[in-house]
């Protein structure tokens, strides 16, 4: 009887097992030769969802995918078991012949004889050389190198998850990057150290998800993540500086994806914005201007005894950023809602507004202008 493979593990194109699997920007998952063939051809487009692809797409290798076709396959029959490791070492001596491997602290890694020192100062030497150099953090991923520096992830030693998350994220700093570490299961170790981690390591988690959200099909994938948005919002709220600033920056980059803003609102994380907003952390207020967007958030921000006149505040006494945000807020919801237009009139925001309308920073004259109009009564409720 023939074994049933996995959908997952067939090629979208070629339908057989892969024994190569590459990811493409899209986010979908082929074998390296179909992909390149339907490349080769001059298609510019991902074959399942249709969208545009870079003039010269990158293939990500997806590690995580090929080890369990290979973990699979010793107990598939012989025949196919020949066509997949031929397929394999071929590629492998392919890959050997173009690059020096960086194998030798990544050896200590993952050697049990290791000391911790000697994974640090392995760590540490990886991150130094990883930072600047694209070509080597390109040599780093195709070693298969991220599954065990996210074993270290792992760790509860704080300095070794610290120094590894910090790798890791130099290796996301490549837009091919932040999409094979999704695939290797980046996203479940992040969260895991947002929770429990040391403050250092909570911070640079934080920093980790805003530079895998660059990549729009991450904003879905990390918002839909059990528990990513709501660890973020915790950090937001038992944090510190640091910690604060890092959470609101990765909530900022999540939340430009409109799902995402209802899910961060049930969350709980208006009244924490508006409390951090009100002590001067002015990334809250860019956040606060994102889900302003939708009605769960302007709802929520009605909800909250003071937050018009927090916002008028930030227009008073903010950075050029922070009254753009404030004012982008106070469209929405003076424009929302009566009771808030009123309390803003009553904040004095008419007049902050009147003398914003002249501001060499054309995004805050033409929102101050709007503002005049919807607290002067001229415009009407939307």
């Amino acid at each position: 009887m023939a074994t049933q493979f996995p959908d997952d593990f067939k090629c979208p194109i070629s339908l057989e097992i892969m024994s190569d699997p590459v990811i493409l920007s899209s986010g979908h998952t082929f074998d390296r030769a179909s992909i390149q063939r339907w490349l080769d051809a001059g298609h510019r487009t991902c074959p399942i969802t249709k969208l545009p692809l870079p003039e010269h797409p990158s293939l990500i290798p997806n590690h995580a995918l090929r080890s369990l076709i290979s973990t699979y396959t010793l107990l598939s029959p012989a025949k196919l078991q020949h066509q997949y490791h031929h397929h394999h070492h071929q590629y492998h001596h392919h890959c050997q012949q173009r690059h020096s491997q960086p194998q030798n602290p990544i050896s200590t890694l993952t050697s049990p004889a290791s000391t911790l020192e000697s994974k640090l100062e392995s760590l540490d030497q990886l991150t130094r050389l990883s930072k600047r150099d694209a070509a080597f953090r390109a040599k780093l991923t195709e070693s298969g190198a991220v599954s065990t520096v996210l074993k270290c992830v792992d760790s509860e030693e704080p300095r070794l998850q610290e120094k590894a998350l910090t790798l890791l994220l130099n290796v996301s700093l490549d837009d091919d990057n932040k999409v094979g570490l999704v695939a290797e299961g980046a996203i479940a170790r992040i969260v895991e150290v947002l929770q429990g981690g040391s403050p250092n390591s909570r911070a640079v988690a934080a920093t980790m998800l805003t530079s895998l959200a660059v990549v729009e099909v991450n904003k879905a994938t990390i918002g839909a993540y059990p528990c990513a948005i709501r660890a973020l919002v915790s950090l937001l709220g038992d944090g510190k500086s640091r910690e604060q600033k890092e959470a609101a920056t990765a909530l900022y980059t999540i939340c430009l994806f409109p799902d995402n803003r209802r899910r961060a609102v049930e969350c709980g994380v208006v009244s924490i914005l508006i409390r951090i907003a009100e002590s001067g952390l002015e990334r809250a207020v860019e956040v606060l201007g994102l889900l302003a967007k939708c009605k769960e958030g302007r709802e929520e921000m009605g909800r909250f005894n003071g937050c018009v006149g927090i916002l008028v505040r930030v227009l008073e006494n903010g950075s050029s950023r922070g009254v753009q945000y404030a004012l982008l807020t106070l469209n929405l919801l003076c424009s929302y809602s009566e009771r808030m237009r009123v309390e803003a009139k009553n904040e004095g925001a008419l007049a902050i507004c009147v003398g914003l309308v002249e501001d060499d920073n054309e995004r805050i004259g033409k929102n101050a202008s709007n503002l005049v109009q919807i607290l002067s009564g001229n415009q009407s409720m939307r």
